[in-house]
Order: structure tokens, then C-alpha cells, then sequence
């Protein structure tokens, strides 16, 4: 017999952590004088399996005092659209961006949400995950919207907006974003210049701009034609005076292992292979 498990958002062993790390942002606000203790912040964070930003909101029912929990999605923004409206309807075209983590249509982790909205009720959360299987879509009831939007705001960013953030990020602050975090950066911008809040944020940064060279790199003017990644990974260490990441620098030296190539239809049959049961 195997057990499977996977590292990705819906693991607790991700969340957990995600939720200790809102607290420590925290206490690091009042070390900066940026917050009193006890007063609210806000909380941004790019998603698109709304891990990280749940994370956020279990800080928030532990104690954490947070007023808005700002919900970034790139182009695939089901969130967004969902937050704005209480209707979440897969039922759209599927873009691949430069923010690739976030490119998802239905999102894992807001099923946990809801069972909070709904009271810890399994029925209203069946019935709307049922339709979302067989139609595509659902609706949340007019209680649960108005609870989701007392605290939740969700916006979007597309492609040129992410740039834009990352451009701007650097030369104002100095620090550059990776794509996610862009998007996350570019719909902070929008939900200040849209409500006027100036309130105390953390700008959840969910990934490395080495990860994204490319990108990266040309949002802030340079050219990557006819450049490798690796030589784009030197270029962005020469730029903002940092190692490149042990794991991508030795990428060059070592050899491809996996090399198949299925479709999610046939996933099954390929991992049974890959633990010798087939």
C-alpha cells in the first residue's frame, strides 16, 4: 500500500506556517513603528488556490488584527469576479501568464472558506460544490456575500499591469518583485487609488524573481533576446546584488531525469508505473 501526498496549497503542512508568518509580519510592523499593537492592518496576497491568502484569514480568526484581506488574481481572476459579485463560474477562457501559480480556474482552498461563511453547515457547501462539478458555476447566498465582502476585497491585474509594478517596484523601492508578487503590488496600488485606505499593509511576496528572469527582466528594460536562462539568471544576480539561488544555479550541471510527458487522463496509469504496480 502507498499514501500519496502532495506540497501544494491545500497541504496543511503549507498552511501552517503561512499562518505563523502573517503574526511575525506583524510583530515586525510594530518593531518598524509602521503599526500600534492591536491596531488592524490589511493583508494583500496574490493567489489563485487561495491557500495562502486562507492562511491569512485562519491568522485572522487566531487573533490577528486584520480589517480587509485584499485578494489578488491575475487575468484568470474567477476570485476576483467571485469576491465582487458571489457568483463563482468557472465557465470562462483559460489564459497561461507569467504568473503561472495563479493560473487556475477552480480554486482548491475556497471550499474551507465557505464552510466558515456557511457556519460550519456541510449542506450549502455541497450543494453549491455539486453545481460547480456539474454546471460550471454557483451562486453563495446573500448572508455569506455580505460576510465575505465585510472583510474580503478582490481586484486583478493583467500582463502590462504586472510589468508596470514590477518597473515601478524597482525604481522607487529598489526591490524587485517576481510576477506574483506584482500582481499583488498592482491591485494594493488599485484598491488605495478606488477607496482612498491607507491602511498598514503586508504585500504577501509568494515567489523569487529568479524563478522568472525572463520576465522580470524585461519589465525593467532589458533585452533577453538571444540569451539563455542562465546567463539571465547571472544578469539578474548582477542587478540586485544576490547569489542566485543554489537550486537554479546548479540546474546547468546536472542531467534531465524525468522526461515523460502525459495527459491528466493518463496520470493514474503513470504514477502506478512509477511505484512499480502496473
Amino acid at each position: 500500500h502507498f499514501r500519496f501526498s502532495s506540497a501544494n496549497s491545500i497541504n496543511w503542512g503549507r498552511l501552517a506556517p503561512q499562518i505563523v508568518y502573517y503574526f511575525s509580519a506583524y510583530e515586525d510592523m510594530i518593531a518598524a513603528k509602521k503599526v500600534k499593537r492591536g491596531k488592524p492592518i490589511h493583508i494583500c496576497v496574490p493567489t489563485g488556490n487561495f491557500g495562502n491568502i486562507l492562511a491569512a484569514y485562519y491568522a485572522f480568526k487566531c487573533g490577528l488584527p486584520v480589517s480587509k484581506l485584499i485578494c489578488a488574481s491575475n487575468i484568470n481572476k474567477v476570485l476576483a469576479d467571485f469576491i465582487r459579485s458571489g457568483t463563482y463560474d468557472r465557465r470562462r477562457e483559460f489564459y497561461k501568464t507569467e504568473s503561472p501559480s495563479m493560473d487556475i480556474l477552480i480554486s482548491s482552498n475556497l471550499e474551507r472558506l465557505l464552510f466558515e461563511l456557511a457556519d460550519r453547515k456541510a449542506g450549502p457547501i455541497l450543494d453549491w460544490m455539486n453545481q460547480l462539478a456539474t454546471q460550471g458555476w454557483y451562486r453563495i447566498s446573500h448572508d455569506a456575500l455580505d460576510r465575505l465582502q465585510s472583510l474580503f476585497y478582490g481586484g486583478f491585474a493583467d500582463r502590462m499591469d504586472t510589468s508596470k509594478a514590477i518597473k515601478e517596484a524597482f525604481e522607487k523601492y529598489g526591490y524587485l518583485l517576481d510576477p506574483h508578487s506584482a500582481v499583488g503590488y498592482s491591485v494594493l496600488q488599485k484598491y488605495r487609488e478606488e477607496t482612498g485606505d491607507g491602511t498598514p499593509t503586508v504585500l504577501a511576496s509568494t515567489a523569487s524573481p529568479f524563478k522568472f528572469n525572463r520576465a522580470v527582466l524585461e519589465a525593467i528594460g532589458r533585452d533577453t533576446s538571444h540569451k539563455d536562462e542562465f546567463s539571465l539568471l547571472q544578469e539578474l544576480s548582477s542587478i540586485v546584488g544576490q547569489v542566485v539561488p543554489a537550486k537554479l544555479a546548479e540546474l546547468k550541471f546536472l542531467a534531465e531525469v524525468h522526461q515523460g510527458v502525459c495527459e491528466k487522463e493518463g496520470m493514474a496509469k503513470v504514477i502506478l508505473k512509477f511505484v512499480g504496480m502496473d
